[in-house]
């Protein structure tokens, strides 16, 4: 049986559904929907996305030719419903084309609108409506809109405008007026010759009339669509795989730009930048989508309150608000009261906050689309727990309502009070994306992108932002725009990001070959500092100093949901008592890794340390390290005082010993003098630590059992700093942890000393408390020997940055020259120091906690590397059977929901 390729939707049937989404992409399935619960939707087709993979595998003629006879049957569909004929010259049926992909990916693909005019339909048009100006409108944003995505017709430079907009201007300019719909039938039809001839300038060949030709074009173009830059890009960033492709919908036109009766908007069933339960949205009178999204025509509030808060962020008083601006529900009551009606029944429907696209022709309504609406971090949350107590969904669709990574945006610092207070907005906008942002001013995406690639902070100030500036847009700590509303591109793609973003600020006047932003007058140039306020909409003059983040209540609830499911405890990676005390604020129920050599970097550490490696013989070392040993108590005691009653891993000495030690002469010159030896005693000494491959030299357990004095150092501090808390009233639950091992021996070796030492310090002390001996497993051959190791070992933590580095055979220091082009390439679908390499260094994981408890069933397993952080590598650990992940502390919180996510998927 041949495969289906098309699924029709109108008049209330359809042949697709919203779980469908995966073939017919979220629009199309969505629009099925619609349909099937009597939501009023234009009637239309989507091809689906298995169809895009065919094109990019099979290319264009294969796929044009397996189509023909089911899209020329459900444009008969179409014909049929809307009593129209597509490509006819008396009554056109015009239609649009949208991409459509099975996640919501605001303007990365390509759109276009009226399809099927050509020089006789355009006439049709205007006979059949009665309104030449709407159908010349129509025509000239058809031929700019074809033009741009199927014709590729671009800005030529990075400063140049759109080619297109650049004629508009100049007919707008000799015409003296200031908006498009100012323009006469007359202005239009002068603005469709000078486009086509653009066109046939531009390309080499005329525009196309056959609305047939057209409709193939446009098609192919949103096929094509699915592997531009931008879409790539956005895909990369939020991990959607290449192979999922993208479906085509293909529906019958309505029109917004028909008069003053008919118009365009976009709304959201909550609002999607603080999650308050309040339908907001907005709308142009005499407009088509495209209007909307773009930020060209500054648009309308739908409800009334929407538009009186509007209006106070503005400066705007009631009268001339009212007058000049007023909401839909004042416009056009009865299609407000409609939409109003309409969006509540598709919230109750889906059950979860909506993102509306609508057109209003001659005063009746149509939805476009309806999707899940892209939502800031804080918002995700209150609406997931705000639908929790309305009934709408339970405890475990909360949870997974959650992204774990969107927690992040809510433990960003914000502006400190103070400061705020003391400062004085230059000017303000709309609170697109809530957040703070200090950074320079930078007008190019590209430049954003290189300025921030080099360590610098910085500002994306837009005229209006377009999905080509995705690239900068990601790089940037914040975004300011001159044009656009709260559902412009740059708005939506900024919450989606969980960047800050101020839109429509007041004022604001860009010049981009200058190189310069006027804001009331005052002059801002390129590199300049600026701070925004995400949040209140005001934009400020120089660098405001920022606090960390206070988290409220819905926070608190979901992470104790979270917590109520999952299996697997979240520890934290913490070597200060600062960053245990941030850690347990989050959540953390122990540290899982403690590196004590992050303790020897500080000033009153380092020259003991470094006597103690630079000793010529074993006497020197343990005179050095009578030096560290009360330091290191200190450390230790402030940990486990943080930690109370939870357990903390510390990890002995690890790093090669040549990373201590001064390089440069002065350095070593100082170190002469406080050992009282000669300078070239101490150069020669330094020079003897060089290692061709530290990483893989004397480090870890190698180095504690050639200088068994250190592990015994270590170990003395830690078991004394336990004992003297336990006499103060705090317990401490010491793990340690030996680093490196990859035979038995040597932690049999390290693990001797280890013992040793306690029990001298328990009956010093005529003391003992409970404490656990384990290891790091990090090289490959300590998993692949796991059942030998555990019958020494207490518990394993799976250090997986080296085991990844010597798994892979990459070297994390200059993966960077190769990595990004292996995944340009496809050779790696991703980082894998960033996600855990599931079939490879995961497989090595597996083996060793199978094989470990198979001969020690109460063995502790857990991970500290990076990855424990990182939400598909946190499930995993979750399916693997360990006890717990361990995590850097504002990753804490990420941990915790993916491990709940984890228990109940």
């Amino acid at each position: 049986m041949e495969k289906k390729r098309v699924y029709t939707f109108g008049n209330g049937l359809a042949e697709g559904r919203a779980d469908m989404k995966n073939l017919l992409g979220g629009k199309g399935a969505n629009l099925a929907e619609m349909n099937l619960i009597g939501v009023p939707v234009p009637p239309g087709f989507t091809i689906t996305t298995e169809v895009c993979t065919e094109y990019n595998q099979l290319g264009r003629d294969y796929v044009v030719d397996v189509l023909k006879p089911d899209v020329e049957k459900a444009i008969e569909n179409i014909e049929k419903l809307m009593g129209a004929k597509f490509g006819d010259r008396e009554n056109p049926c015009l239609v649009s084309v949208r991409s459509g992909a099975r996640v919501s990916m605001p303007g990365m693909m390509d759109t276009v609108l009226n399809l099927g005019l050509n020089d006789d339909a355009v006439e049709g048009i205007a006979r059949k409506s009665g309104n030449e100006r709407f159908a010349w409108d129509s025509y000239r944003r058809f031929i700019q809109m074809y033009g741009d995505v199927v014709l590729g017709m671009k800005p030529q430079s990075k400063e140049d405008i759109d080619p297109f907009e650049e004629i508009m201007e100049e007919v707008k300019h000799a015409k003296g007026v200031e908006l498009d719909n100012d323009l006469t039938v007359e202005d239009l039809k002068e603005l469709v010759k000078r486009f086509k001839a653009a066109v046939k300038e531009r390309t080499g060949s005329d525009f196309p009339e056959s609305a047939w030709e057209q409709l193939w074009g446009a098609v192919c173009a949103v096929f094509d669509s699915w592997m531009n830059e931008r879409a790539i890009l956005y895909r990369k960033m939020n991990n959607f795989p290449e192979e999922w492709g993208t479906a085509v919908n293909v529906q019958a036109m309505v029109y917004g730009n028909m008069g003053k009766t008919s118009g365009t908007g976009v709304a959201f069933t909550r609002d999607a930048a603080t999650g308050e339960d309040i339908f907001n949205g907005e709308y142009l009178i005499d407009a088509q989508g495209e209007d909307v999204v773009a930020g060209v025509r500054t648009p309308q509030e739908i409800t009334l309150e929407g538009s009186r808060r509007w209006a106070k962020l503005q400066g705007v008083s009631e009268e001339e608000r009212a007058a000049k601006f007023p909401s839909l529900e004042e416009a056009m009551p009865d299609c407000a009261k409609e939409l109003i009606e309409t969006q509540q029944k598709l919230e109750d429907y889906f059950k979860d906050m909506q993102d509306l696209e609508f057109t209003i022709q001659n005063g009746k309504l149509w939805l476009l689309q309806t999707r899940s609406g892209k939502r800031t971090g804080a918002a995700m949350i209150k609406i997931a727990i705000d639908m929790l107590h309305q009934g709408y969904i339970d405890e475990k669709t909360a949870l997974k309502r959650c992204d774990p990574e969107k927690l992040d945006e809510l433990l960003h610092p914000v502006f400190d009070k103070k400061a705020l207070a003391a400062a004085k907005p230059v000017t303000h906008g709309l609170p697109a994306s809530p957040g703070a942002a200090a950074g320079q001013i930078v007008f190019h995406a590209d430049e954003a992108e290189e300025w921030a690639k080099d360590g610098k902070k910085v500002i994306l100030c837009r005229i209006e932002t377009s999905p080509e500036d995705l690239r900068g847009m990601a790089t940037a700590q914040g975004i300011l725009t001159a044009r656009g509303g709260m559902t412009s591109h740059a708005a939506v793609v900024a919450r989606g990001m969980g960047k800050c973003c101020v839109s429509a600020a007041n004022g604001v006047v860009i010049n981009y070959k200058e190189r310069k932003m006027t804001v009331n007058g005052k002059v801002f140039n390129e590199g300049d500092w600026i701070s925004l306020d995400g949040t209140t909409g005001n934009v400020y003059e120089g660098k405001i100093q920022t606090q960390d983040a206070e988290l409220g209540s819905n926070f608190i609830e979901l992470m104790k949901i979270a917590d109520k499911y999952t299996r697997m405890n979240v520890r934290t990676n913490a070597d200060t008592p600062h960053d245990a005390k941030v850690a347990r604020n989050f959540g953390a129920t122990g540290i899982g890794l403690c590196r004590t050599e992050h303790m020897f970097f500080e000033e009153d550490k380092i020259i003991p340390m470094r006597e103690m490696i630079l000793a010529k013989n074993e006497e020197g070392r343990r005179k050095a390290l009578e030096k560290l040993l009360p330091l290191q108590k200190k450390d230790f005691k402030g940990i486990f005082a943080a930690m109370d009653g939870y357990p903390v891993t510390v990890r002995l000495l690890d790093p090669p010993l040549h990373e201590f030690v001064p390089h440069d002469e002065k350095g070593q010159m100082e170190m002469a003098r406080v050992m009282d030896i000669s300078y070239s005693d101490i150069h020669e000494r330094v020079e003897s630590l060089m290692e061709s491959n530290p990483m893989l030299g004397l480090r870890g357990c190698r180095l504690g059992n050639l200088y068994p004095e250190i592990t015994e150092m270590q170990t003395r501090a830690i078991m004394e700093a336990a004992l003297e808390l336990k006499r103060e009233g705090i317990k401490a639950v010491p793990e340690i942890m030996v680093p490196l091992t990859g035979i038995v021996y040597e932690f049999q070796a390290q693990k001797e000393i280890i013992e040793r030492t306690i029990q001298q310090v328990f009956s010093e002390n005529s003391d003992s408390i409970e404490y656990k001996i384990g290891t790091m497993i990090e090289i490959p051959r300590a998993a692949l020997t796991a059942h030998k190791i555990a019958r020494e070992a207490d518990f394993f933590s799976f250090g997986t940055n080296d085991l990844t580095q010597m798994t892979f055979g990459y070297s994390r220091d200059d993966v960077a020259k190769f990595l990004p082009l292996y995944i340009d390439k496809g050779i790696l679908k991703q980082d894998p120091f960033a996600v855990l390499d599931q079939n490879g260094v995961g497989q090595l994981v597996s083996m060793a906690v199978q094989n470990g408890r198979a001969v020690k069933p109460t063995l502790k397993c857990g991970i500290c590397g990076e990855h424990g952080g990182e939400p598909s590598s946190v499930k995993f650990c979750h399916r693997v059977g360990l006890n717990y992940v361990s995590c850097s502390p504002f990753r804490v919180p990420i941990a915790r929901l993916a491990a709940a996510q984890a228990a109940i998927e």
